[in-house]
């Protein structure tokens, strides 16, 4: 991962791992680019989860880790969602670190 990204001619600096440096960075547009590093064009279903997550983070002041995800989901979004491999189609292998990182979130807990 670099150390910034361009979005709309203004740098946004990120991490080692590549999440935000600055959780105020984050919007719509620096979402999206975080996503395209990543190979994935950002749906409603992404946004669905990455709403949720940034919700989650709001009221708790972390990410949920892969397990915790998964139960959040299914608790908000129905037994269909809240499944990994629904999660694992949207965000790809670390589907927790994956989705936090484009939520512009630092990374979870529990997650190597």
């Amino acid at each position: 991962m670099s150390g910034s990204i361009n979005v709309g001619g203004k740098r946004v600096a990120l991490d080692k791992e590549g999440y935000l440096r600055n959780l105020n960075d984050w919007n719509e547009a620096v979402a999206e680019a975080l996503a395209q590093q990543q190979e994935i064009i950002l749906r409603p279903a992404h946004w669905e989860i990455l709403d949720l997550l940034r919700e989650f983070h709001q009221r708790h002041e972390l990410s949920p880790a892969t397990r915790a995800l998964v139960s959040l989901v299914k608790k908000k979004l129905g037994p269909d969602k809240g499944r990994s491999i629904y999660l694992m189609r949207l965000f790809r292998g670390s589907f927790a670190k994956t989705a936090s990182r484009i939520a512009g979130l630092p990374k979870p807990d529990n997650c190597l």
